[in-house]
């Protein structure tokens, strides 16, 4: 395992996600991830082989500049991930799911989101292991999938809605322009 955590996230305590990444083969969506990790904390874990150099400067333009707020491990297999992280709070992503990603529970202290690569989706024999954990984002007529970013960003943030976004503002700027327009109205 190879961890590449920049020192600005040493001691800082986020929601425990993790977003794991099976093969992924698009610099610019594993980019894209890497920027949903950073803004809700979220932990990115890239399983090989990679489609791309994690240097890659398609993947960091995705990225901006909010790569030094990403905690990233890269492995060698999902095994090696497994053997590390354990399987609690497990979930697997795919079309193929018995289930939708509603029906599942994602307040757990750990919640695990694992995805499969942009063209093939998740490996089989990990589909039928995991069954039981397996989801699904609902999709009409015959258009295969979303974007794998896509993918990431709407459980990802599902997890957090379930745990009642731990540790994230959830009001901006304009809120604290309408407190205080609320205080002057005659």
């Amino acid at each position: 395992m190879e961890r590449i955590a920049h020192p600005n996230l040493l001691g800082k305590r986020f929601p425990m996600i993790d977003i794991i990444l099976h093969e992924p083969e698009i610099p610019m969506n594993t980019g894209n991830i890497a920027r949903t990790c950073a803004c809700t904390g979220a932990r990115l874990h890239l399983i090989r082989p990679l489609g791309f150099d994690i240097s890659d400067r398609a993947v960091r333009r995705a990225g901006l500049d909010y790569w030094k707020y990403v905690d990233i491990s890269v492995y060698d297999s999902v095994e090696e991930f497994l053997s590390r992280n354990g399987d609690e709070g497990l979930f697997l992503a795919t079309t193929k799911a018995p289930r939708c990603y509603t029906e599942a529970d994602l307040r757990g202290a750990e919640v695990k989101l694992l995805f499969g690569k942009e063209t093939a989706g998740l490996p089989e024999a990990l589909r039928e292991r995991y069954r039981d954990r397996c989801i699904r984002i609902p999709m009409t007529g015959p258009v295969r999938s979303l974007n794998l970013a896509n993918s990431v960003a709407i459980l990802c943030y599902e997890a957090l809605r379930q745990q009642g976004f731990p540790t994230l503002k959830t009001t901006g700027s304009m809120a604290e322009t309408a407190d205080s327009a609320m205080t002057h109205i005659p």
